[in-house]
């Protein structure tokens, strides 16, 4: 809890500082890396929410709608709204469980697998060319800050990984 800074403190200013930076640069860092893709991606990109799931469900193989939502952070019937787009696509497969004829498990097609390895491919080259740019303390930083967004990540969202 921050209930013991006083207004104005110098602790409760450098929070207010890294909050409104952190909350201006990492939209920035997200859409500079969205545009090369676009650029450079010969698929049409899924629309935002489509593409979380796709995401989510290539992290987590044979998750059900209701773990999809709960991480995506949406309503279960949003969720089974996109994946039911995404299976019409052929992106997406639903699967009975084995167990429980009721419950259905998501899987990735093969298409989207190796579009979403494509995309990710991209992302981590454009990064790797650019790291090379920072200074040495930099990259410490940035090793450093990955750990601590991680951090701050299941802070605000208990259930992502």
């Amino acid at each position: 809890m921050l209930s013991y800074m006083l207004p104005g403190s110098a602790p409760e200013q450098r929070i207010d500082r890294v909050a409104s930076e952190l909350a201006a640069c990492l939209p920035a860092l997200h859409r500079a890396l969205e545009r090369r893709v676009a650029r450079e991606y010969p698929h049409p990109k899924p629309p935002e929410g489509q593409l979380a799931l796709l995401r989510f469900v290539a992290q987590r193989e044979g998750a059900t709608v209701r773990e999809a939502a709960d991480a995506l952070l949406m309503k279960p019937n949003n969720v089974s709204a996109l994946v039911s787009q995404l299976t019409e696509r052929g992106e997406l497969e639903r699967r009975q469980d084995a167990a429980d004829k009721r419950i259905a498990r998501l899987h990735l097609t093969a298409s989207s697998r190796q579009r979403i390895a494509e995309v990710t491919a991209l992302e981590e080259g454009y990064l790797r060319e650019a790291l090379p740019s920072l200074t040495e303390g930099e990259m410490d930083a940035l090793g450093s800050a990955v750990h601590a967004l991680k951090s701050l990540t299941r802070h605000l969202h208990p259930t992502a990984g």
